[in-house]
């Protein structure tokens, strides 16, 4: 048993995770301007500086949503605050998750990232479980100013979890 907290005050214990995960990586926003709210979090919050960038997920090698290909195109904003980053989240084209999530609820906290080795046996193994990836892809890109392959998936945890979705990110550096 791995105790949740210390027991001796109520607290429970559980068998061990399905899965193991690493930090969080990041929080996820959704918003309509990603360049007008990362403004807002430099200004009043003292947050930043963000480097915002476009993504045209055509280039990935796939993009998933609900297990169906798509091509949609962000803008994200991104600022580490410590070892964490903030991420704020702009659609400019294409229908994902995030525009469901702008619809339904408006501009917000989306997801909660964390950094894993192997997304791909994570997923296989919460796929046993009927937790399946709402979004699945895997891009080359720069991240920090290195070279890197990502594999993010989104899983289908909002409900279970009272509206936040847990996103896995591995993040591998890459050759130039």
């Amino acid at each position: 048993m791995i105790p949740c907290r210390d027991t001796s005050h109520g607290g429970i214990e559980v068998s061990e995770p399905l899965v193991k995960l690493g930090p969080i990586s990041h929080i996820g926003l959704v918003v309509d301007d990603a360049e007008q709210a990362a403004e807002f979090w430099t200004r009043t919050f003292g947050v930043g500086p963000f480097d915002v960038r476009e993504y045209d997920m055509g280039e990935a090698s796939y993009f998933l949503v609900r297990g169906k290909p798509a091509k949609p195109r962000f803008k994200a904003a991104i600022a580490f605050s410590g070892e964490v980053f903030i991420e704020l989240v702009e659609v400019m084209e294409g229908e994902t998750i995030h525009s469901e999530f702008l619809r339904r609820r408006g501009e917000g906290l989306q997801h909660l990232a964390f950094s894993v080795d192997d997304a791909g046996a994570i997923i296989a193994r919460l796929r046993r479980e009927g937790i399946e990836p709402l979004l699945d892809y895997e891009m080359d890109l720069e991240f920090n100013g290195q070279p890197v392959h990502v594999h993010e998936a989104y899983l289908d945890t909002d409900k279970l979890l009272g509206g936040t979705t847990i996103q896995l990110l591995e993040m591998k550096p890459r050759e130039p």
